[in-house]
């Protein structure tokens, strides 16, 4: 009998969307695939032996557990909100593509016109200081950093949760991966490119990954695993593991493949905004294997030392 390849997924919208891709990969490279669906980490019971694996991820534990008791032979997680460490016994299978990476602003179109959202971020100040939703640290001290008046409110939820309370708040917009949007068709008309904010490591990119010991998932899924962003996020997480970052360190980072060479930009940001050390490299391909970490220890010695203490210091 040919096997089919279980393919986990959490039950959002965005979720399902990147397990399906995957599914169809998989159909047309040969294999077969079915989807399933994994409850939220509150509806398992978590045993102790898999948090000493090192089972760590918010958004990738319940995946995790469920490969690791053999319920799932594959899980699809959007890259960034892996941990740099993959648990024991998990393994990357593929990293898809990448999408957009780029962060956006969705505008409230009852508190403000697009347009005029767009001349007034031409401003790096505001007489009447604009409120902008986002749960992420790093979004946060970035904008913060460019738009030091501004108020930054709390906005949690899946993507479409958080585009209807930005339209039932009072708030002048929120922002949002663009990815994430675009993928499920949700990018609204009244969005607005930031492309001076740098974007969390892989963000915009699909991982694949399933246990150390299923070769067959393996290389299934290695038909589709594209080297240049499989390398390039690679640098992304290498620099983000060394600054030891997570969800709650203001870290950014985007390599990118251009003219022969990869070009890496990263920084950190107290939360505040009030600071920020950059980095700024190019390797060659040869070099890419150590540009992550060479990049971070280069940050750390630019000021971002400093910045990380504080940021600890006031956990």
């Amino acid at each position: 009998m040919e096997r089919v390849i279980r393919i986990g997924t959490r039950e959002s919208q965005l979720a399902v969307w990147q397990a399906t891709l995957v599914q169809d990969l998989l159909n047309e490279n040969g294999y077969a695939a079915e989807l399933v669906f994994i409850k939220s980490e509150g509806d398992i019971d978590l045993v102790t032996p898999l948090y000493e694996m090192g089972v760590q991820g918010v958004f990738t534990r319940s995946l995790d557990i469920a490969l690791l008791t053999d319920k799932i032979d594959i899980a699809v997680h959007s890259m960034k909100d892996v941990p740099t460490q993959l648990p024991k016994g998990i393994i990357q299978s593929a990293v898809l593509k990448r999408a957009s990476y780029r962060d956006i602003l969705v505008s409230n179109q009852l508190t403000v016109n697009s347009e005029q959202l767009k001349q007034d971020l031409q401003l790096t100040t505001h007489h009447s200081p604009l409120t902008i939703g986002t749960s992420s640290i790093r979004r946060k001290a970035q904008w913060l950093h460019r738009y030091p008046n501004h108020i930054i409110e709390n906005l949690r939820g899946n993507v479409n949760t958080r585009l209807r309370k930005v339209e039932e708040s009072n708030w002048h917009g929120a922002i949002f991966a663009a990815a994430g949007l675009e993928r499920i068709n949700l990018r609204p008309a009244n969005s607005i490119d930031l492309d001076w904010m740098l974007p969390a490591p892989a963000q915009g990119a699909i991982m694949v990954v399933n246990r150390e010991d299923d070769t067959f998932s393996f290389d299934a899924c290695q038909h589709f695993n594209d080297k240049y962003t499989a390398l390039c996020t690679k640098i992304e997480r290498d620099f983000l593991r060394v600054l030891l970052g997570g969800c709650s360190t203001p870290i950014s980072a985007l390599a990118e493949v251009k003219d022969g060479a990869i070009h890496f930009r990263g920084n950190v940001v107290a939360i505040d905004g009030s600071e920020k050390a950059e980095v700024e490299q190019t390797f060659s391909f040869e070099e890419a294997v150590t540009g992550g970490a060479l990049a971070a220890k280069s940050l750390l010695e630019r000021g971002g030392q400093a910045i990380i203490d504080a940021i600890n210091n006031a956990k």
